[in-house]
């Protein structure tokens, strides 16, 4: 642009050049052409500039941000916000713009922001949904992740209620549906909705049960599902109810033993079962009180990349410290430490679990020592208390069935589930 404020031709020409030239263009190169062009074509030039900032805002090859991320997200976001509001690509850019740039503000720990384009996001998606009646607004799970992220359960319940209402008269939606429902179960559990998070939860099990019967699901999703069942039913004092749903899984199981699945799967089942397992240790953990806690019944992948460092990265090494230097207490003193080293070293079990699942499939080997380290321990508090210990020593067995099971070991599992209904004095 010249000293008027008009572009110079020659800058236009260059730019032409470079988009039209023959061989590869780098990032930068694409970027500043298109900040040329987007001046004298805007609806032609800004959307392509929009994602090319994107584009350059993170080195697929090397795995590294740019140095000016942040700001590149963000010039993405104004040139998509000077889309002519006329133009039908606008929505779709600018949605997808805030969505990245929400991302890096949420890394850098500036969540107040993110959650504001977050509800920008969800804003654009009811507008899109209202003109074209789809039955969900983009945005709506994202927003309902970053309310809970943020104890602002009673909100993060309603959004997500609004989403599998929307969703649900569809069926399996694609196999989606079982993770919207682990979600909307979560939400509305921290929100102190028990009644109607265990109806949540009964759907669930329906689900999964006759995806199971028709092969078209794991059986151990069914299993999983069940379990998580009867330990809500526990939580909320519906025993009785709570140990014939554990006799459903231990039927479930004692099949799985005999004959494994019936079909062949990929590896998201054990995804399920993570999650399942840290929305069951949600009661046992407790995150700093200054820090965002991740969406319970969520995958790690919507988490935000803050909740993520501070859940799995900030935290590990402090309980891993924390863990070393109670078990030597405990052994000095049971009565006053035995029966915390058992919880908060199931909570580093679960969160490693998770860390690990999410990313090898190989998770199994990196966490099975914590799952018998905990059994062993376990089993000292119920020898030491029997009257809590018993119940805890099942609860932990029980979650070692099901590792067994996430890696596919399910005589193991049969045999700690059996374990674990003996000390809950039910039928094995």
């Amino acid at each position: 642009m010249n000293k008027s404020g008009k572009v110079d031709q020659d800058d236009i020409v260059r730019a032409r050049n470079v988009l039209l030239a023959s061989g590869r263009r780098t990032p930068r190169e694409e970027v500043d052409a298109y900040r040329v062009l987007a001046q004298v074509s805007p609806a032609s030039y800004l959307p392509l500039l929009a994602r090319a900032l994107q584009r350059l805002s993170y080195d697929t090859n090397s795995g590294k941000k740019h140095a000016d991320c942040l700001a590149l997200h963000e010039e993405a976001v104004a040139a998509a916000r000077s889309i002519d509001p006329a133009e039908t690509t606008r929505a779709d850019v600018l949605y997808r713009a805030l969505d990245s740039c929400q991302n890096e503000l949420y890394a850098l720990g500036r969540r107040v922001e993110g959650l504001a384009m977050r509800a920008e996001m969800l804003a654009i998606g009811r507008a899109q949904a209202e003109r074209s009646g789809a039955p969900v607004a983009w945005g709506l799970r994202e927003w309902a992740a970053g309310l809970s992220e943020e104890g602002r359960y009673a909100e993060a319940a309603d959004a997500m209620t609004e989403l599998v209402t929307a969703i649900l008269p569809n069926g399996s939606h694609n196999g989606g549906l079982a993770w919207y429902l682990l979600e909307w179960i979560a939400a509305l559990h921290d929100a102190g909705r028990s009644a109607k998070a265990l109806a949540a939860f009964e759907t669930l099990v329906r689900l999964e049960a006759a995806e199971a019967a028709g092969d078209s699901g794991p059986m151990a999703c069914h299993l999983y599902a069940l379990i998580g069942y009867a330990r809500m039913l526990d939580t909320h004092g519906r025993g009785e109810q709570a140990a014939r749903v554990r006799q459903e899984a231990l039927d479930l199981l004692a099949e799985l033993a005999d004959t494994g699945e019936r079909e062949s799967w990929s590896g998201y089942q054990a995804s399920f079962w993570a999650v399942l397992l840290s929305f069951a240790g949600a009661e046992s953990d407790r995150p700093a009180p200054d820090g965002p806690c991740p969406p319970s019944g969520a995958a790690p992948m919507p988490w935000s990349p803050d909740a993520k460092r501070r859940y799995f990265e900030d935290s590990h090494h402090a309980l891993h410290e924390e863990v070393k230097a109670l078990t030597s207490q405990a052994t000095e003193d049971p009565d006053l430490h035995l029966a915390e080293l058992v919880r908060l070293h199931r909570v580093l079990t679960i969160r490693s679990a998770v860390h690990w699942e999410h990313r090898t499939h190989l998770f199994s080997e990196r966490v099975r020592s914590l799952f018998d380290d905990g059994v062993d321990l376990a089993r000292r508090l119920s020898q030491h208390d029997p009257a809590d210990g018993t119940r805890t020593l099942a609860d932990i067995l029980i979650d070692r069935s099901t590792f067994h099971t996430a890696a596919r070991e399910f005589g193991a599992a049969l045999d700690d589930f059996r374990q674990a209904l003996s000390c809950l004095g039910e039928a094995t």
